[in-house]
């Protein structure tokens, strides 16, 4: 989401949430964002919020290097995102987000392998 919706956003009150790498082999968690937010450097020195309350997001956006036809994600291999959505009490609505050269006939999903609601490139949408 571009910076500079975000003060709109925010006084419709949507709140706008980063990933957090806590342990390895652990869950995602989400920490508020806004313009100004202090932040630091996570794991693989990716930028996040300093601080804050974890928060459990109504939408998720994930990122993806590949994906199918049936909704399943490729992603960087931590297994980071199909753990965080299991462990959810209850399923956001997931977003795949990604180019649409990664498309695959399929991944060959494993058990553990979460199904996105929506995969969204720069050419299309797919349920």
């Amino acid at each position: 989401m571009h910076a500079r919706s975000s003060p709109a956003l925010r006084t419709r009150g949507v709140r706008l949430a980063l990933p957090v790498v806590v342990a390895k082999a652990q869950p995602l968690q989400f920490r508020e964002w806004w313009p100004g937010v202090a932040m630091s450097r996570g794991v693989w020195n990716i930028p996040i919020p300093a601080e804050g309350e974890p928060l459990l997001p109504d939408i998720l956006l994930a990122p993806l290097v590949g994906f199918d036809v049936s909704g399943f994600r490729l992603g960087y291999g931590g297994g980071f995102y199909d753990r965080t959505i299991a462990a959810m009490p209850s399923k956001p609505q997931t977003i795949g987000v990604g180019f649409e050269l990664s498309r695959l006939d399929t991944i060959h999903p494993q058990p553990h392998d979460m199904r996105m609601d929506l995969i969204i490139t720069e050419r299309a949408s797919t349920p």
